[in-house]
């Protein structure tokens, strides 16, 4: 099982740390091997963002995400660089108050308003933990038990209870 993962977006919108933590609760937490990769431009924020992740549970031949079976849409510009990578028939995940999708039935199209339920929750902060959260419902690859323990590995000790309150969120925002 070879599994591809693009997640796309603004630079600041946490897409890296979200790829970060898919294959970290791959590797240490679900036996599973994975691959992470990144690419943004050079300024801090405002720039497109991009994390792949390839899990698989046999040995990664090759690095990188040729075409996607799930993908994050955080942003209307990364929606229309990546979207041509993305399978045929796969799932996309996108945030319908930021991204406009006109794909006809190309994909299955979830949509997930993460920066609103991000800002109910009081902070934008976790809206890629939000995106986190619905891919692991929508797609059984990674359990929310395993993201929750990779965030105590990964993030700042302050910071997990809200990013928790994103994973679960998200879930429930798919299921």
């Amino acid at each position: 099982m070879r599994t591809e993962i693009r997640i796309a977006g603004t630079g600041g919108m946490g897409v890296v740390l979200a790829g970060v933590l898919l294959g970290h609760a791959a590797v240490v937490h679900e036996g599973l091997e994975a691959i992470q990769t990144q690419s943004y431009g050079s300024e801090a924020r405002g720039t497109a963002a991009k994390s792949e992740v390839v899990i698989s549970d046999a040995p990664i031949r090759y690095p990188k995400v040729i075409k996607a079976d799930y993908s994050i849409f955080m942003s209307q510009k990364a929606f229309d660089m990546y979207i041509d990578g993305a399978k045929d028939g796969s799932t996309v995940i996108i945030d319908p108050d930021l991204v406009k999708c006109d794909c006809g039935d190309r994909y299955h199209i979830i949509k997930v308003p993460a920066m609103r339920t991000a800002d109910e929750l009081g902070t934008r902060m976790v809206s890629n933990m939000i995106m986190v959260g619905a891919l692991s419902a929508v797609s059984s690859l990674i359990s929310l038990h395993s993201l929750k323990a990779s965030l105590k590995d990964i993030v700042p000790e302050r910071t997990i209870e809200m990013n928790v309150r994103g994973l679960h969120a998200g879930a429930e925002l798919v299921e």
